[in-house]
Order: C-alpha cells, then sequence, then structure tokens
C-alpha cells in the first residue's frame, strides 16, 4: 500500500473540469488530473432516475492532500453534492508514485 491517491469527480461541463483541474494543480494539491469528455452518467437523485452528460476527473494525489482536494471540489463546483470518491493505489511505478508524491509535497502556491 502506498499514501498515494485517485480521487474520482465529475463535472457538468468541459470548462468546469478544467477550472477544477487547473486549481488543483496549480494548488500542488494534486499531481495530475486528467479528464474523461463526454461520459454519460444515469444515477438516482431526489427519488428519480437521471441521465447527464459529464466529464470524468481522475486526480492523482497523496492521502496527506485529500482533505485540501475535498474542500477544492465542493468550493468550486456547481454540484449540491459533488462526486468525491477516493482510491487508494495499492502498487505501480515507483518512479510515477514519486513524482506525485513530489509533486503535491511543496507548500500551496499563493
Amino acid at each position: 500500500m502506498t499514501d498515494k491517491r485517485i480521487v474520482l469527480s465529475t463535472a457538468g461541463s468541459a470548462e468546469e473540469a478544467r477550472k477544477i483541474a487547473n486549481h488543483l494543480v496549480g494548488n500542488q494539491l494534486a499531481a495530475c488530473v486528467n479528464i474523461a469528455p463526454n461520459i454519460q452518467s444515469v444515477y438516482r437523485w431526489q427519488g428519480k432516475v437521471e441521465s447527464s452528460q459529464e466529464w470524468l476527473l481522475l486526480i492523482k494525489t497523496t492521502a496527506e492532500k485529500i482533505d485540501d482536494v475535498r474542500d477544492a471540489i465542493r468550493e468550486l463546483h456547481s454540484y449540491n453534492l459533488p462526486e468525491c470518491v477516493v482510491i487508494a493505489i495499492e502498487d505501480g511505478s515507483a518512479a510515477y508514485l514519486q513524482w506525485i508524491g513530489e509533486s503535491v509535497a511543496a507548500e500551496p502556491k499563493p
């Protein structure tokens, strides 16, 4: 087990996805955010089955930064209840995992 994490979130538009991704990487809360466009989500909301087009964010970060990532998503997101699911990275390329750690290790920029 490592201290590295992948956070899954979705956004309702490409612009919103880029805004969240740029904030997370720019403030050293994430090393990288992949944006997968045009996914179709089917979900239950307020007692109804809904469907919408969304953009999936795959956020690479560390366990230490999870609370800050969660707070930023909540602050920047247009949804009342934005997705924020954390998955532990069990193992991976040592060099890549080190890069994630180094990319988020520094203090956030003002």
